[in-house]
């Protein structure tokens, strides 16, 4: 027969028990209302105010219309003033910018004479969903943007005849295939919950098993801990990228551009970096399932803030801020930039210099939280 002064004991105990452990605790709070506030707010299919360059070549009242109509969609912020299609072109590879507008210099012109008059807008499609919405809302730009100029003998048109054609352009993703985007920044993700974790859950096995003890015993130094324990992963992580790279070329068609020499540079940082992580969290955690849970919660904004899932400027700002923080956003710029744009180092040189200074800050932070004893 059931005793329910037995059962409440063992119930009481249990939540002694939880509450002791302080890790799993938190992340029994936290982790709903985190989850809670990153789909709530921060996930956004739509996103507007997408910074956009613009090379005006036409300084007339219609191209002045134009980018007031572009401005006043909500789907673009003129960001850059271009002088030079060079500069149009360099900004849409660094991905410093998500469109690029280009209205020539007979544009005016060729409206007034009703002469085929055309402007330009380049899309970066690497990521089709950023671009989707904005996209769609420039279809109706050239019935809008010019209705006030377009009066008296200019408005006398043949019926269903624009003033001006709108052509757009999608560059490094013309097809809008997802996957071009979604196998590539695959790389990151599969690098971070196996590296991270391995190594994580490794050094903490070895501390609860004891074996901690006898490395801890010899005059090995942190340094010496660090790298003897990690070269083998990073051996890994890159037999991993590679299988990856091969996957995505034969089964997904994913273009490779060029840009390696960026791609190797990334790679090699972003999987030390990863490994860097795992043996800081490894000198945190006590337990193997304290070293997940803390991987775990290191791995839901790296997948839901970085780009990965859902496109990074649709986000808020305050979203932003914390996935520009994490390193995967930046290894991701560089994989696809690399893959759908061949853009090299110079071009990635932003990105790089975030994942270099973060390898530097977890790796010092790791080296000073291992001991020499068990305390």
């Amino acid at each position: 027969m059931i005793s329910l002064s037995r059962t409440w004991a063992v119930m009481a105990k249990e939540f002694i028990q939880l509450t002791r452990d302080r890790l799993t605790y938190a992340m029994i709070l936290l982790l709903p209302i985190v989850q809670l506030l990153l789909f709530g707010y921060a996930i956004n299919d739509d996103p507007r105010s997408l910074p956009t360059a613009v090379l005006v070549q036409d300084n007339g009242a219609f191209s002045r219309s134009i980018l007031t109509a572009l401005d006043n969609s909500g789907y673009f912020e003129i960001t850059l003033q271009a002088r030079s299609q060079a500069e149009l072109d360099r900004a849409l590879a660094r991905g410093e910018v998500q469109f690029a507008v280009m209205i020539p210099a007979d544009f005016t012109n060729r409206v007034v004479r009703g002469d085929r008059a055309q402007i330009l807008v380049e899309a970066d499609a690497s990521d089709p969903s950023a671009t989707s919405g904005a996209v769609a809302a420039i279809a109706s730009l050239p019935q809008q943007a010019l209705v006030r100029e377009l009066t008296g003998p200019l408005a006398n048109r043949a019926p269903g005849t624009q003033p001006f054609e709108v052509v757009v352009q999608r560059r490094y993703n013309p097809e809008a295939i997802t996957a071009y985007n979604i196998v590539p920044g695959l790389l990151g993700v599969i690098l971070s919950m196996t590296l991270v974790m391995m190594t994580s859950l490794g050094m903490a096995r070895e501390r609860e098993r004891g074996t901690m003890e006898s490395l801890l015993a010899t005059p090995v130094r942190p340094l010496e801990v660090m790298v003897g324990k990690l070269t083998p992963y990073v051996l890994v992580g890159l037999t991993q990228a590679t299988v990856i790279l091969v996957m995505a070329r034969l089964l997904f068609h994913v273009p490779m551009s060029g840009g390696w020499i960026a791609l190797g540079l990334g790679l090699m940082l972003f999987i030390i970096g990863s490994l860097a992580l795992g043996f800081l969290i490894s000198t945190v955690a006590r337990t193997q399932l304290q070293a997940m849970q803390m991987s775990f919660f290191y791995m839901l904004p790296s997948i839901l803030l970085s780009g990965f899932m859902f496109p990074f400027r649709g986000m808020p700002e305050w979203a932003q801020i914390i996935g520009t923080a994490i390193p995967v956003t930046h290894f991701l710029r560089v994989v696809r930039g690399s893959l759908l744009k061949g853009v090299g180092i110079e071009n990635a040189g932003p990105s790089l210099f975030a994942l270099a200074l973060f390898v530097l800050v977890v790796g010092t932070l790791a080296m000073l939280r291992y001991r020499t004893t068990l305390d």
